[in-house]
């Protein structure tokens, strides 16, 4: 088993928590794991992206090369386009619908959209509104992680437990919170495939 993932968003959402518990998940699974991230500009509203490999094998390198990536999981539709050139032909692509625009001459939503509407394969979310139903808007990135969780190769109790290990120290409301967005992800997806 190998799957190469990239997450990609802003500085702010969460991307880098995503890494962290898909990583404590991994590790609980027995698998290997290289990761790296670029933090842009290690400020809110800067690119932040995260290469995660993970295989059953000793892995080599942290990058991702291009082509190669199994899945992308954005929490930000223009981030998503950034990466695409990673994403291998039959990837896929897990990401937000709705735009953090972060800079003045952000392109059209409905441009951005009709180049990701080309992918064969793709599930695109209103993680905010799940967010809000699961109980806070803060937890989008769960939200996003539940609806990839599918194309993880790694068991959803898995993810849970590293959902658990990683906001354990918060208390369990956060915990709670967190594994209810989880879950509003995942059956997003799972009710629409």
């Amino acid at each position: 088993m190998k799957i190469d993932i990239i997450l990609s968003g802003v500085g702010g959402q969460g991307i880098l928590s995503i890494a962290a518990i898909i990583g404590e998940a991994a590790l609980k699974e027995g698998l290997y794991m290289k990761q790296s991230e670029v933090h842009g500009m290690s400020q809110r509203g800067g690119d932040v992206q995260s290469n995660l490999r993970l295989s059953d094998r000793p892995v080599a390198s942290d990058l991702i090369p291009l082509g190669q990536a199994d899945l992308i999981i954005s929490l930000e539709p223009m981030e998503s386009l950034r990466y695409l050139p990673y994403l291998q032909k039959d990837g896929w692509l897990v990401t937000s619908a709705q735009p953090f625009i972060n800079i003045p001459n952000y392109p059209p939503i409905e441009t951005i959209q009709a180049e990701l509407d080309k992918l064969p394969n793709k599930v695109s979310l209103d993680v905010e509104t799940l967010a809000k139903e699961a109980g806070s808007v803060r937890t989008a990135n769960i939200v996003m992680l539940g609806a990839a969780t599918p194309f993880l190769r790694i068991g959803y109790d898995k993810i849970a437990d590293g959902i658990r290990s990683i906001f354990g120290r918060k208390g369990d409301d956060i915990v709670q919170m967190n594994l209810r967005a989880l879950q509003a992800g995942y059956d997003a997806v799972k009710t629409d495939k």
